[in-house]
């Protein structure tokens, strides 16, 4: 059974019960890099500890299998949603573990206003996600969207410009995040409004009332998660004709959408309406009516014209790179410091010149981006200036 409030929450640290920042809620990423990452019964993690410098890039080496990802996803779970990995609670419970075991992950963050104590968890027999804020129980997920932007890129994603719109719209949300914490709860709300209307139209017949009030939701959501998408993806795409010249290849962004085509010409309100009005005129369960929950990012690469998704894998990887550091540039500027970039066998697949140009970057953005590979060749030019540690049979340690 593991406790909650385990020593690395540190629930009576002096700075217990410290409101968040002004601005947070505001602004996101209220906080700085990771002072301390502590980890109990987390996938192959019985216990760890780990103190690190939150200005320096963290560097985590290691053979397949050896634990470099699970760390990632355990620092991607200091956010809302289900991580890097989109698991279950119950998937993060170290295997042959005894029936009731739980888990947690806790971290310090170094920032302006001192250091601030996150942490998250399951412990049975409740089979939610629970949420500290300096030892202070949050009511839930969303609440760590106000102190910590994340971004992060995997392996999953190589190839993501070319597979499913679901998987770039919950691209699109996650850029969203650092900028705009309430989006999480917009679009919660929007989801499950949606959910339960699909359920009302396939067990039928609704109520008219029922639906009425669930569109009216919906409509109320939906345009509210269409307006910071099309806001996110605009301002991105500003960012990126910034440095279209770079060492990465330019994207083109547009989001594709119903909803984002009425705010090109009309206000939210009547944007609203006529969402309202789409939605009641769609109540059959096999065509339920369009929405937020079909938008998508549509990506070109600038310099040749071309879809992203008739791109090589290769250079897909490359667009998409050039996005998260757009976005993090841009996040950099809103908020005042970088999200927290956790990279995971990023730099496997590049060239030289990309790597270098790759820590380069990295180097220009500050903060404390993380990095995995099983190569410590591959991070030459980058291990000078980071921490660099090597994971491995439940544990991780400075490289020698």
């Amino acid at each position: 059974m593991v406790t909650f409030a385990a020593p690395e929450i540190a629930p009576g640290s002096p700075v217990a019960g410290r409101p968040a920042p002004a601005g947070a809620a505001a602004s996101g990423c209220a906080e700085g890099g990771v002072a301390r990452l502590g980890l109990t019964t987390f996938r192959n993690y019985a216990a760890l500890i780990l103190p690190l410098d939150a200005a320096r890039p963290v560097v985590l080496v290691g053979a397949n299998g050896a634990g470099k990802t699970n760390l990632l996803e355990a620092l991607s779970l200091l956010g809302p949603g289900r991580g890097l990995r989109g698991a279950r609670l119950e998937e993060m419970v170290p295997a042959n573990s005894p029936p009731g075991t739980g888990w947690a992950v806790a971290a310090r963050l170094a920032g302006p206003d001192g250091p601030l104590d996150l942490g998250t968890g399951l412990t049975p027999p409740d089979s939610r996600r629970q949420v500290r804020l300096d030892g202070l129980t949050a009511r839930g997920p969303a609440a760590l969207a106000n102190h910590l932007a994340l971004l992060w890129l995997t392996p999953a994603m190589d190839r993501l410009l070319a597979e499913a719109p679901a998987d770039r719209r919950r691209f699109v949300d996650r850029l969203a995040l650092g900028a705009r914490p309430d989006h999480a709860a917009s679009l919660a709300a929007f989801e499950q409004a949606h959910r339960r209307r699909l359920r009302l139209l396939r067990d039928g017949p609704a109520d008219p009332a029922w639906l009425d009030g669930l569109e009216d939701a919906m409509a109320r959501h939906g345009v509210a998660v269409a307006a910071t998408r099309r806001a996110t993806v605009g301002r991105l795409a500003g960012v990126l004709a910034e440095r279209a010249d770079g060492p990465f290849p330019a994207p083109r962004l547009a989001l594709a959408g119903l909803v984002e085509g009425w705010l090109d010409t009309m206000p939210a309100l009547a944007a609203e309406d006529a969402l309202r009005e789409h939605l009641a005129a769609h109540r059959d369960p096999d065509s339920p009516g369009d929405g937020p929950q079909r938008s998508d990012l549509v990506v070109h690469d600038a310099a040749t014209g071309q879809p992203a998704r008739l791109c090589s894998t290769g250079e897909q990887k490359a667009l998409l790179i050039a996005i998260v550091l757009a976005q993090a540039r841009l996040l950099r500027r809103l908020n005042g410091r970088p999200p927290l970039l956790l990279l995971d066998e990023v730099v496997a697949h590049l060239d030289p010149g990309r790597r270098r140009a790759l820590f380069d970057e990295l180097a220009d953005l500050g903060g404390q981006p993380w990095l995995s590979g099983t190569d410590p060749g591959l991070f030459d030019g980058l291990a000078d200036r980071a921490q660099v540690l090597s994971v491995g049979q439940g544990t991780a340690h400075p490289l020698t």
